[in-house]
């Protein structure tokens, strides 16, 4: 308990995941330079005195069936207390027929939106969070021991009696790492992330070299885990391995469309299946030990292989790194604390208890009858499919422990789906990530990471073939780099905090980070050669990019952010975009006219209901046309000042821009207003007819200081 009250300040950091948190509040400075900006406000009106009535009163008879239909009043909007209206569903549907299809076609395929009030609803309990986040964790028992006994056998059978020894040290690498784990989770209740952790602790580039770390981990988590799962697959199903890549990007696509349901949906898709691989696997254990039993434990002599490298520390230092893929996502349940029920912290505590003792048991396990059984691997068929052949010779087992090893491996992709887009929010909160992955979906799920995580997926899965044995070297140096991040973070938080038990926490974890650190570096330096290098040189420039994107936030806040208003100093006023006061606003409106037609007459007299100074801009080919349009000008009456400007080259947008530039550094402190006639088409087709020069001028306005483009529509009747 005392150590998660002692993680309640992470709280007031913002860690917990809400939809709000997209609109951050104003600091106290901001706040106070707030208050003195209104003192000086003077509104050109009373603030109440509006032709509308802004609660949307209801006047007048609502609509009444008839005998042709059921013609129904929709309330849009409903009034939930003074001063606040709330959007009821069918606000959010578009106006279009293809809108209303395409959104009718999202609910069919994701369900119908969630209230932002739900979001304490859509948290997992103890036994669904199980096989949501121990997905992954559990399943790389399927190809963990192969990985390992994969680069032992290049040494020969006789090699392959290191497997038990490594399997050793790999189990207390397991508890050591998870009661390092067990030791985070209270200490940051609200979500302990590597990169939380680490940056909290060790500063800034360390916490982005954990998160660059970490999501290179979930895209990898992706790719192995559907390559391996298809190859489960194809090992029972010889015919569909030609097809293992179209297979392997379907199923991203179904964990994608699942995910993006919500969190309650997506655990209903992975219970049944991780828990039917544990008892798969279980059942298997229990029966090969017990045929071992009966010959005495003797192991049988697994098939000659000859030795194609020499048996040396390098190759024995792979082999383990290879095995210690097995704990990737062991990590998920400290990513995830907030996505659990309360009190968060103790239920993710539990399962984090739970999902290491299953780890260890199903591992070692499963090394030790791999041993007793005298297999190795091989082309065309997994471990495990051996396995389970030498187990069950005969009946339907055989067949279940595929199936749902296939399913767990498919599925086990999922802890990624969970934790990827989190990760991308709290980056996103701290301004190291682009802001849009801060939103929620209509579904409470994080829509923007599911999406890109599915796409970097589906790469790096096309781009290596679907083949497993290509995709492990990647795999080990990104988690184990967030592991020794996080543990060593994880030190230095004891160290300050020295708290009760502080000490002994401190051991636990600098156990932890030093046996991650030992992965971490034979990883690197085992298989560097092998692929590993692609990791290496991407983490630092992740790094890079992430300091980039924080660097563009910081500039941009740092030029939007409230200050006290200063005193008008004398002489010429500074720039307009630096006026906060209505009567600090200068005003200038210019109107683009093209031909004196209905649209334009619409923008000119619109521009002059406004009671600001207005000009009139002509672009004129030559001399000859710049006379003809000044004559109609005179013929309309000659009500505004009107300036023609001849475009002897015949464009249009460069000159105007250039001119509205000019004006614009004559008087900086001028806001200009451009106002553009536009003519909206009712047909899609009937766009390719128009030049759509109103679109590019805006967008060439738009880049502008001190220039506000807006448009004055005109609808034709059709």
């Amino acid at each position: 308990m005392g150590a998660a009250r002692e993680g309640g300040d992470e709280a007031e950091r913002g860690t917990v995941v809400t939809p709000s948190a997209e609109f951050p509040p104003l600091g106290h400075e901001e706040r106070a330079a707030l208050g003195r900006i209104g003192e000086r406000w003077r509104a050109p009106r009373d603030p109440d005195d509006l032709p509308v009535d802004p609660t949307l009163g209801r006047t007048g008879r609502p609509p009444q069936p008839t005998r042709f239909g059921r013609l129904a009043p929709i309330e849009m909007f409903t009034v939930e207390e003074p001063g606040e209206l709330v959007a009821t569903g069918p606000a959010h549907l578009p106006h279009s027929r293809a809108g209303r299809l395409l959104s009718r076609a999202r609910r069919t395929l994701f369900g119908p939106p969630i209230s932002s009030a739900s979001v304490l609803y859509e948290r997992m309990r103890k036994l669904v969070a199980l096989p949501i986040l121990s997905s992954d964790l559990l399943s790389s028992v399927a190809y963990g021991p192969e990985a390992m006994l994969g680069v032992l056998v290049l040494a020969g059978s006789a090699a392959l009696g290191l497997s038990l020894p490594l399997a050793a040290l790999l189990v207390l690498l397991m508890v050591g790492v998870g009661l390092s784990y067990r030791q985070t989770i209270p200490a940051y209740p609200h979500g302990a992330g590597s990169y939380i952790v680490a940056g909290d602790n060790l500063g800034r580039t360390p916490g982005l070299a954990a998160a660059a770390g970490l999501m290179l981990d979930y895209v990898l988590t992706v790719s192995v885990s559907v390559a391996a799962g298809v190859g489960a697959v194809t090992s029972a199903l010889p015919g569909l391995a030609p097809l293992t890549v179209l297979l392997g990007v379907l199923v991203i696509a179904v964990l994608l469309a699942g995910n993006l349901r919500g969190v309650r949906t997506a655990g209903n898709l992975f219970v049944l299946p991780t828990y039917a691989f544990v008892v798969a696997v279980l059942a298997l254990l229990v029966v090969g030990y017990a045929r071992a039993a009966g010959r005495g434990f003797a192991p049988v002599s697994p098939p000659p292989v000859p030795a194609a490298e020499g048996l040396g520390l390098l190759l024995i230092l792979r082999a383990f790194s290879s095995g210690a893929v097995s704990m990737t996502g062991i990590e998920a349940v400290s990513n995830a604390v907030p996505a659990f029920r309360r009190t968060e912290w103790r239920n993710a505590r539990t399962t984090l208890g739970w999902m290491v003792a299953m780890l260890v048991a199903l591992f070692a396990g499963l090394v030790g009858l791999i041993h007793l059984d005298g297999l190795v691997p091989r082309p065309g068929e997994t471990l495990l499919s051996q396995l389970g052949r030498v187990t069950f010779p005969a009946g339907p087992w055989y067949a279940f422990l595929q199936a749902t090893t296939a399913l767990i491996l498919l599925l086990a992709a999922n802890t990624a789906f969970n934790d990827f887009p989190r990760l991308l929010f709290f980056m996103a909160r701290d301004g190291h990530a682009p802001r849009r992955f801060l939103h929620m979906g209509d579904r409470l799920a994080f829509s923007n990471g599911l999406v890109a995580l599915s796409l970097a997926a589906a790469i790096v899965f096309v781009a290596f073939g679907g083949h497993t044995e290509r995709l492990i070297p990647l795999y080990a140096v990104g988690v184990f780099l967030a592991f020794t991040l996080s543990q060593a973070g994880m030190v230095v938080h004891w160290r300050r905090r020295r708290g009760r038990g502080w000490a002994r926490r401190l051991t636990m974890n600098a156990v932890g980070a030093a046996l991650s650190g030992l992965v971490l570096l034979t990883a690197a330096v085992a298989k560097f050669s092998e692929g590993a290098w692609v990791v290496v040189i991407a983490v630092p420039l992740l790094v890079l990019l992430f300091r980039r994107v924080h660097r563009h936030y910081a500039t941009l806040n740092r030029a939007l952010a409230l200050k006290p208003p200063a005193p008008a100093p004398p002489g010429p006023a500074g720039s307009a975009e630096g006026e906060e006061l209505p009567q600090e606003v200068r005003h200038l409106v210019v109107v683009p006219v093209a031909r004196l037609n209905r649209a334009s007459l619409r923008a000119l007299a619109y521009a002059a209901s406004l009671g600001q100074p207005t000009l009139a801009v002509h672009i004129a080919p030559e001399d000859a046309e710049a006379d003809r349009f000044r004559e109609q000008w005179q013929a309309w009456g000659d009500h505004l000042r009107l300036e023609t400007i001849v475009s002897p080259y015949r464009a249009v947008i460069g000159p105007l821009a250039h001119y509205l530039e000019a004006l614009h550094t004559t008087r900086p402190e001028l806001t200009l207003t451009v106002i553009v006639p536009e003519v909206v088409l009712r047909r899609r087709w009937h766009r390719p007819l128009h030049s759509r020069v109103e679109q590019r001028l805006r967008a060439a306005l738009r880049a502008l200081p001190g220039v506000v483009v807006t448009s004055v529509p005109v609808h034709p009747a059709e």
